[in-house]
Parts: C-alpha cells; structure tokens; sequence
C-alpha cells in the first residue's frame, strides 16, 4: 500500500512538472494552506466552545465554586496526553516556528500539525488563560511545512507556504486578510515581494472564505465605530500610546519572570499543581481571567463594563466608576500572570488574544479616567478600548502594521487610523528601546538564530557552523619530541596548523609550522624539545554549542587570524578556516537573496 502511493505521488510530481509552472503551483499550494489553516482555526474555536459550554452549563452546575479543581483538571489531563500518548513536550507555536525556518530550512514534525489542536482546547476549555490564535497559526504552519515536503518544494518556498499559513489563521479567525498578510512579513520576516504578495493574498482570502463557509457572518467582535478622529483628542492617544508601552514592558518582564520562577522545579507535576491552584485562586477572585477573554471584550466596546466585569465573589458595587476602573485595572496587571502561569504550568496556548485583553481593558480604563477627572472633556470609551488593543500588540509583539491592520479591519472602518498610527507608533518605540526582543524572539536572538529582515544577519543565522568545520588535521601530544612531531603529524600532512592534545582530547594549545621551521632541521634539537615547549595558545576558541555564526566572524575578525580552533562538549573537534566560511557565506547570500 505504501509503493502504492509513492507511486501515484511519483506520477502526479512528473504530471505536474510537465503541465504546471512551479510560480502556478506555488499560487494553487497557497490556497490549499489557506484553507486548511482556517479549517484548524475554526475546529479550535468550536471544540473550545463546546467544552465552555459543557462546563458552565448545569451538568456542572458546580463549577463556579471550583474554580480550584478545574484549570488543575485540564492541566492534568493536558500533562497526562502530553507525556503518555504525544511523549513530546509542549513548546510555543511561534517560536517553534521561528526556530523551524532559522535551523531547520522550515521542516516541522507531522505530530505537529494536530497536537495543538487537541491540547489548546482543553488548556483554555478547562480555565487556561490563554488564546488559540497561537496553536491555530503552529498547526497551519506544521501542515503547510509537511505539504511542501510531499511536493518537494525548496527552503524558501517552504518558507512562504509556512507564512501563507499564519496570514490564513489570522484571516480566518479575526476575518482580516490584510493582518494576517502584514502579521507573516514582521513576525516570520518574509520579504514583501511580488512573488510572495500574491500567494500570501491568496491564502488569506482562502482561510476567510473557509471561516464564513463553516461560520457564516459571525466576527470576533461585532463594533462599529461612531465617533471619528478629532485632532482635539491627540494629546490623550499619545497617553495612551505611552502607558501601553509601559504595560507591553510589564507583560514581558513578567512573562519571562514567571517562566523562570517555574523552571526551578523539576518536577513537571510540581510545576503542574502550583500553577493550576495559583491560576485556580486568580479565577476565583477575577472570573474575567477564565478562557481567553473574547466576551470580556465585546462588553467593553458596547461600554458595558458591569457585564464585563461580571460576578466576583464579594459584593462590590461596580456601578461606582471609580470601583470599576480599579477591577479593570486588575484584569490588566492579573491577565499577565495567569497567562504565563497557565503556559509555565503546562498549558497549550497563544498570547496573541490575552495581550488584547489586557490592552481592551487598559484602554477602558484610561477613558474613563479621562471621562471622570472633571476638566469637562469627554472621549470615546469604545475607541480606547479598540486603541488599547492596538497599543499593547504593537508594544508586547514588536508588530506595530499588524495591530493597526488588525483593529482597523475588525471595525471595518479606517476612521480610526491616525489614532491608531499614533498609539501604535509610539508604544512600539518606547517598547523597542527598553525590551530589544519579544516574548517570541528573545531566546532565538540570544542564541543568534532569529531571522530579521536584515538579509546579512538572516544569512549568517542559516548557516550551519558545524558542516564548515575541517577535521582533517593531526593532533599531537605535548610530551612528543619534536623529532615525533616532525614524523608523525608534520611529514604526513598538508597543514600548517598542529592542535595539542591532552589524553583526553582537550586542546591545550597549537603549534604553527612557522613557529618550527627555523628549528625543524636540527638535529640537535630533536630529542631536547618536546611540543610542549614549541606550542602556543590559540588566539580564540570556537565553541560548537554555544558560538552562532555571528559570534565566529565576530572572532575572525577581533583575532585577524585565518584558522580557529573549534570544541565540541569542551573537546578538540577541529579547524574553521576564514576563506572557507566567507565561501559559505557569499553562496548562501546569493542563493537566499535571488
């Protein structure tokens, strides 16, 4: 059965090389992921609806007062698939992702493609604070990267068919095209070209149609905006524009803060029980926090915000404004640490949609603090809302074009748009400048493997050292004479470069050809000198593991030197030359920029 139908593939591959250009078959690949990723996107929305609708409803008339039991269950029950059915641990979709296309030319596993789909539901289902947009963009990226391998497509159309896929989940959940489009060119930094333009397009509107196909008319957000710019109002969006980027530098350091708080246990069941009751308390006290928040959104830009506050376990009065404004205030700072806690318990999510949450209900809040301090000015709470939104994805995701798109293609209006370039403009700037990397970048930059729209650093990122490493030299031992050292590694090789041993295969140091060529013809000297005494220490040492391609031109070019030593797990490994990886790297150059 398996000859079968590689033999059918073979004969569809020779069909279609000799009846379908690859540009055209690019353009049919596209749709195709396009609509396979809003497939996913809408399976995950309506799994996740049906599991909320099964806990809240009168089956389990009990769940409001064990808000403790629950997001522990589906924490447990997401650890117990993870470790005993999927055996594989549970990582963010988007860097995975960014990791795939910087080191792995784009290839991702098969498990890949439906493991999200199955954990999310459950992760936010059962309480997890997290969104689905993430798991919905890793999936389509997982399918699209295996459909290219099947057709034998190369690394850079893997690549666009990996973006087509994050552009159609977006379209297909926020039904906005052009974000999704904008969204693959500043986080997976494709070039916004002709040639990856129109499948990017094609995809997006691919997964929208199948998003109204299985959907209809029904949008995230149902708004419409009422009141229009007034350049009176500038003063307040650069406000705002300025606190959500203190809010996104918050968001960040408390993510990473979080995440390294729960890495000191070991234990993944340890980690498990202290965030589920941490995330289980939080619950409790703010209910808003359960799932991913999209209700919690739609009261506050209807300016319902006693509907979206909902019920707390105390009686607070929230019609008071100013009792209001603290309880949202609470939602901003709290939906930070459940999110994280959520992921750093085990969880299955996205931060795509919390970081709108937090930024609806930090916009909310510094309008009606505007609308209540009494100097007589009024402004649109809906709108602020709307802006906090676009404040906080500019500011938390580095992606300032996306947000603006996004919000602006939501209310189907682009009345909002020079607010919007406001906020979202000076939130990015003052983020950019405190927290360089994101939530999703930081570790593959700090790794030097993130691919930027910088095409010489994008370049040095892909190469891989390891393949440039020559290992055909001769190490000798320091106690050798240098009579051995003559007829053991000199005569027998074409190197001008000795590396020095220990028993161990730890590098001591090197000996240069130059260093004994005065001295390699005296006989006298052939029992009296050992390699201990000619050698020197290197001027630099490549580290495998640790040094990425950046760090090893760096280290050529500080040392002036044309051959360095490389280690792997701190053993002599072998040589890279300067000549060699600058061939390496003008090849690749060429290659990824043509």
């Amino acid at each position: 059965m398996g000859s079968s139908k590689k033999n059918i593939l073979y004969r569809f591959l020779i069909w279609r090389y000799r009846h379908i250009s690859n540009k055209n078959f690019i353009l049919l690949l596209s749709i195709l992921v396009g609509f396979l990723s809003g497939l996913g996107a809408v399976f995950l929305k309506n799994s996740t609806h049906l599991l909320q609708d099964i806990l809240e409803s009168d089956i389990i008339s009990w769940q409001s007062s064990f808000y403790f039991i629950i997001p522990v269950a589906g924490l447990f029950i997401v650890f117990t698939l993870t470790k005993y059915l999927f055996r594989k641990e549970i990582t963010s979709a988007i860097p995975s992702i960014l990791f795939s296309l910087s080191k792995k030319n784009g290839i991702m596993k098969h498990m890949e493609s439906y493991f999200p789909l199955l954990l999310a539901p459950i992760t936010v289902g059962f309480g997890g604070s997290v969104g689905l947009l993430g798991p919905a963009i890793g999936s389509g990226a997982a399918i699209s990267s295996n459909i290219s391998t099947l057709f034998h497509m190369d690394r850079k159309t893997r690549i666009l068919l990996i973006g087509c896929a994050a552009a159609g989940a977006i379209s297909a959940v926020f039904k906005s095209p052009l974000a999704g489009l904008v969204f693959a060119v500043e986080v997976f930094s494709l070039d916004l070209t002709l040639v990856s333009l129109l499948p990017l397009l094609l995809a997006s509107v691919s997964a929208i149609i199948t998003s109204y196909f299985f959907l209809g008319d029904e949008v995230l957000f149902k708004f419409e905006v009422l009141e229009t710019f007034s350049i009176y109002d500038t003063p307040f969006y650069i406000l705002l524009g300025i606190g959500t980027a203190f809010a996104s530098i918050y968001f960040t350091k408390m993510y990473f803060g979080i995440m390294r708080f729960f890495n000191q246990f070991s234990n993944k069941l340890h980690r498990l029980l202290i965030g589920g009751i941490a995330i289980g308390i939080m619950l409790y006290f703010i209910p808003n926090l359960y799932g991913e928040g999209l209700g919690f959104i739609n009261n506050l830009l209807h300016e319902d915000h006693v509907t979206a506050l909902g019920k707390t376990p105390f009686d607070i009065p929230k019609s008071n404004i100013w009792v209001a404004i603290a309880l949202l205030f609470g939602i901003t700072i709290f939906k930070a640490i459940a999110m994280t806690t959520t992921f750093a318990a085990g969880g299955c999510g996205g931060i795509f949609i919390p970081t709108m949450v937090m930024g609806s209900a930090l916009g909310n809040v510094v309008s009606k603090v505007i609308n209540n301090l009494g100097i007589g000015i009024q402004v649109s709470e809906a709108n602020f809302t709307l802006l906090g939104m676009a404040g906080l994805i500019a500011g938390v995701l580095h992606a300032p074009l996306t947000s603006i798109f996004l919000i602006a293609e939501i209310t189907t209006s682009y009345e909002l748009f020079v607010p919007l370039m406001i906020t979202a403009a000076i939130s990015f700037s003052i983020s950019r400048s405190s927290v360089h990397y994101t939530i999703y970048t930081r570790e593959l930059a700090e790794k030097g493997e993130l691919l930027t729209h910088n095409k010489d650093q994008t370049v040095l990122n892909l190469l891989n050292i390891e393949s440039i490493v020559e290992t055909n030299f001769i190490s000798v031992l320091p106690n050798q004479t240098l009579e051995e050292l003559l007829h053991k590694a000199v005569a027998k090789s074409n190197r001008n470069i000795f590396p020095v041993v220990d028993e161990h295969n730890a590098l001591l140091g090197i000996v240069l050809l130059d260093d004994i060529r005065e001295i390699m013809f005296d006989t006298k000297l052939y029992k009296t000198t050992t390699v201990e005494m000619l050698m020197r220490q290197a001027e630099e040492v490549i580290q495998l593991e640790k040094d990425a391609a950046k760090t090893v031109m760096k280290k050529f070019q500080n040392t002036g030197a044309w051959n360095l030593p490389v280690l792997k797990n701190d053993q002599y490994y072998g040589f890279i030359s300067k000549s060699k990886l600058l061939t390496v790297y003008r090849r690749k150059l060429i290659n990824f920029t043509r």
